[in-house]
């Protein structure tokens, strides 16, 4: 494994549920309430919320067991950003890229397949000679599709994963000179695997700081793996999944996240949160604004999707490490420090001290 595998304890942790509703409140003073001066439009609002709704539950109906999980991903859908899993075979990331698109009506979906040969082309698209018009025509690659799943990206090489990372924060492909502009919504879900590196190209920071946030499905537990073998006795649940939402229901939801209230102690409790993971002495990089960036919009939409019109502290100390776990380098010393204990709690350690450092409100 190289220095830079090893330097960069990979991973948020597995179970999201492990912080869903364990931030703690106030230790200082009365506890902030969050009192917007002027709400959303009640009828929007409360719209959104019903499209939130409709396709989470679309999707726990296929994918068992995963509820915290699926959150995530539909706060990063509905903030319009990228989610990258990093997990292990069989833990249904292909099913719920594929359950995404079949939950709304006229959405496409497609897989890439990274290897070491993948070329860029293979990606975007590429111009095809017409004998016929004596022209050339443009067929585009898998990246023309509302939701796409990339399958072990870190084995792509840096030439495929440039052009992958055009498409994710530009929401357009350059080809053959011309730049074409991809569909809307652009949803991707990139996975790496946790436990094989050897034949890879791990992702640059620069490259990973352009994922909305990282987390991972994991196994289901005894009851939910059962039940998932009687879904599949006489066929497989996606034989029968119908769409809850529609494309135009999906950009609604997206614009509703910018309506939800967040006071303006919790965006300095933001900003403080992102500026300690600079200054702590076990972090060699921390997050940069693209980051506080991220964490302010992702409590938005994690409210929206809970029905509140308002962001509440407890929102951002349980979506810190899933958005900014992948964005901090840590030192060599705290790397080998940790070695021997589960990544969930190196990473515990690590949002307690950036807490620590900043305070609550």
């Amino acid at each position: 494994m190289s220095d830079d595998v090893e330097r960069r304890i990979v991973g948020a942790p597995s179970d999201p549920a492990a912080y869903l509703g364990r931030a703690g409140r106030s230790a200082r003073g009365p506890r902030l309430h969050s009192v917007p001066a002027a709400e959303p439009k009640g009828r929007g609002f409360d719209r959104a919320v019903e499209i939130a709704q409709r396709l989470t539950a679309n999707l726990e109906s296929v994918v068992r067991g995963k509820s915290d999980q699926i959150r995530l991903v539909v706060t990063a859908l509905a903030c319009e950003g990228h989610v990258l899993f990093e997990d292990v075979p069989g833990t249904a990331k292909t099913m719920l890229a594929r359950t995404i698109a079949g939950s709304i009506e006229g959405a496409e979906c497609s897989r890439i397949q990274c290897s070491s040969d993948l070329q860029p082309m293979d990606v975007t698209g590429m111009s095809v000679f017409n004998q016929a018009t004596r022209e050339l025509d443009f067929r585009p690659g898998p990246v023309f599709a509302h939701v796409v799943l990339v399958d072990e990206i870190n084995r792509a090489t840096p030439k495929a994963q440039s052009a992958l990372f055009e498409a994710m924060a530009e929401r357009q492909v350059t080809a053959d000179g011309r730049t074409r502009q991809l569909p809307h919504p652009f949803f991707v879900l990139a996975t790496e695997n946790p436990i094989e590196y050897e034949g890879t190209f791990p992702l640059p920071e620069a490259q990973l700081d352009r994922f909305f946030l990282r987390t991972a499905l994991g196994y289901p537990g005894p009851e939910d793996e059962l039940q998932i073998i009687r879904d599949q006795r006489n066929g497989h649940p996606l034989d029968n999944l119908r769409p809850s939402v529609t494309i135009e229901e999906v950009c609604e939801l997206q614009r509703a996240v910018a309506d939800v209230y967040i006071d303006r102690l919790l965006l300095k409790w933001i900003v403080d949160l992102v500026g300690a993971t600079r200054d702590l002495e076990i972090v060699e990089l921390g997050a940069s604004v693209r980051g506080s960036l991220a964490l302010e919009r992702a409590v938005r939409a994690f409210a929206l999707l809970d029905g509140r019109r308002h962001v509440e502290p407890e929102d951002i100390e349980t979506l810190f490490l899933s958005v900014l776990g992948h964005r901090i380098i840590f030192t060599n010393a705290f790397v080998a420090a940790t070695r021997s204990q589960p990544r969930e709690e190196s990473f515990e350690q690590f949002r307690e001290l950036c807490v620590s450092r900043a305070g609550r409100p």
